[in-house]
C-alpha cells in the first residue's frame, strides 16, 4: 500500500478539533480507530439534556431518528459556501462526527459568500479556517479536519464514515470518489454550484427507509412501486387510537459516471409536452463537465470556450432527444456569465436540501432524492430527475413516475 496516500491524525492549533494530513499506514488505522472510538463514545442511548436541546427537531422526526444521527460520522469535502451551509445544517442537528475535507487556501473569492472565513483567513487552509466557528455552533459534536489531497485517497480512506459529502469537485475527481464509496458501501452525495445554478447528486447504493401512514382496508403488496423504488415490508403500531401502517421500501441508485450518460426515462421521452418541461440545466451541466474534461478547465470568455460549449451543449440536448428550441441561447449566456460564482441564496437552499435529505437517510426516514436535483435561481425551480442506465424494470407493468419528489421542490 502506498504510505503517501493515508491520513495521519494530529493535534492542531484549534481547540478539540483534529487535523488530519498525509502519513504512514499505521496513522491510517489510528485515524480509522479514533473514528469508530469517537463514535462508540456517544453510542449510549440519548440524555435528558440532548432531548431538551433538539427537542423540536425530535418532534418532527423522533427520538430513534435522532439516536441515529448522534452516532453518525460524515465526510464532507471542499469548504466553500455550500459547505459552509451543509455543515451548519448538519452540526445543528447532533450529528456525532463531522470531518471537513479541504487542501486549499482561503483566497480573496471564497469571502464573498462563505460565513466561516474572514480577511485575516486568506492564506491559511479554508478547512482549518472554518472548523473554530463550526465547532461554536455545536461542541457535542466531534469535529476533525483533514487538510490532505482528497485525490490521493484510497477507497480504505472512505470505510470509518457513515456519509460522504463531496462538493464543488468536476466530474473526474467527483466519479473516482463516488466509486470508493461504492467499494466500502458507503452512501455518496455530490453538490455544486454556479452562481444562480446549482445540482444535488445522490447514489445511496441501496437504501431503505419507512413511511408512516394511517393503515387502510387494503393490504399493501410486497411490490415494485418504480423501476427503482420497492416496498419491502410493512408492519402496523397503535397510536393515539389509530392503527399507523409502517411500510419499509427500498430505492436502488445508480453511480454518478452512468447516471451522467443515461437517457431521461422513456415515459417522458414519449411525451414533446413532457420534454417542452425539462429544465435545460440538465443539458449545460453535462457540457460543462465535457467541457472540463476535455480542456482540464471552465470555460473562459474567450470566443473558443464559447464556441466549444454551444457546440457540447447542443450535442448533449441532442443525445437527451430532447427539443432544440428548449436550449435557447439567453440560458447558454447566464449559465456562462454564472460559471465559478457562489451567491449565498443559492447555497442557502442547496445546502438546506441536501443536510436535510442526509438527515432523513441517516434517520432511514422520508423517500431521499432519487437521484439528480437540478436548482434554477433564476426561475426559483429544483426538478428532480432520475437517471439510470436502461435495465429491465422489476415489474414490467408498472408506468413509473418520472422523478421522485422532494420536499422543498418542483418536479417536471
Amino acid at each position: 500500500m502506498n504510505s503517501v496516500h493515508q491520513p495521519l491524525t494530529e493535534p492542531s492549533a484549534t481547540n478539540g478539533v483534529t487535523s488530519t494530513t498525509n502519513g504512514d499506514t499505521s496513522a491510517h488505522l489510528t485515524h480509522q480507530s479514533e473514528l469508530q472510538s469517537g463514535i462508540s463514545d456517544n453510542s449510549q442511548s440519548i440524555s435528558a439534556d440532548e432531548i431538551a436541546l433538539y427537542d423540536r427537531q425530535i418532534r418532527l422526526w423522533g427520538v430513534k431518528a435522532q439516536e441515529r444521527l448522534r452516532t453518525a460520522n460524515v465526510l464532507l469535502i471542499t469548504m466553500r459556501a455550500l459547505a459552509n451551509e451543509i455543515a451548519k445544517n448538519l452540526v445543528l442537528a447532533g450529528i456525532g462526527s463531522l470531518t471537513v475535507q479541504d487542501s486549499h487556501v482561503v483566497v480573496d473569492d471564497d469571502l464573498g459568500a462563505q460565513f466561516f472565513i474572514s480577511e485575516q483567513d486568506i492564506g491559511k487552509n479554508r478547512a482549518e479556517s472554518a472548523a473554530p466557528q463550526i465547532r461554536r455552533l455545536n461542541p457535542r459534536v466531534s469535529l476533525r479536519v483533514d487538510t490532505g489531497d482528497i485525490t490521493l485517497k484510497l477507497p480504505e480512506y472512505f470505510a470509518p464514515y457513515d456519509m460522504i459529502i463531496a462538493t464543488d469537485l468536476d466530474l473526474a475527481i467527483l466519479s473516482t470518489i463516488n466509486a470508493s464509496c461504492r467499494l466500502c458501501n458507503r452512501p455518496f452525495y455530490a453538490s455544486g454550484t454556479h452562481g444562480f445554478y446549482g445540482y444535488i447528486f445522490a447514489d445511496l447504493i441501496s437504501h431503505n427507509y419507512v413511511i408512516e401512514r394511517e393503515k387502510s382496508n387494503r393490504p399493501t403488496a410486497l411490490t415494485a412501486e418504480t423501476l427503482t423504488r420497492s416496498i419491502v415490508a410493512t408492519s402496523t403500531k397503535k397510536e393515539n387510537g389509530k392503527v399507523i401502517e409502517m411500510v419499509t421500501k427500498r430505492e436502488i441508485y445508480s453511480p454518478m459516471v452512468l447516471a451522467n450518460t443515461s437517457p431521461l426515462p422513456t415515459n417522458q421521452l414519449n411525451s414533446r409536452r413532457r420534454k417542452l418541461q425539462v429544465s435545460p440545466l440538465l443539458t449545460c451541466m453535462r457540457a460543462l463537465w465535457e467541457f472540463h474534461s476535455l480542456s482540464g478547465a471552465m470555460p473562459t470568455h474567450r470566443h473558443a470556450d464559447l464556441e466549444l460549449f454551444t457546440t457540447l451543449a447542443t450535442e448533449k440536448h441532442k443525445e437527451l432527444q430532447l427539443p432544440s428550441e428548449t436550449l435557447r441561447s439567453d440560458f447558454l449566456r447566464s449559465f456562462l456569465q454564472n460559471i465559478g460564482s457562489e451567491l449565498a441564496p443559492v447555497t442557502a437552499f442547496l445546502g438546506g436540501q441536501l443536510a436535510q435529505d442526509v438527515i432523513n437517510v441517516l434517520g432511514q426516514r422520508e423517500q431521499p432524492i432519487q437521484n439528480f436535483l437540478l436548482f434554477d435561481g433564476e426561475e426559483s425551480k429544483g426538478p428532480v430527475y432520475a437517471l439510470h442506465p436502461v435495465f429491465p424494470p422489476l415489474d414490467s407493468t408498472f408506468d413509473p413516475p418520472i422523478a421522485a419528489p422532494v420536499a422543498g421542490t418542483f418536479v417536471v
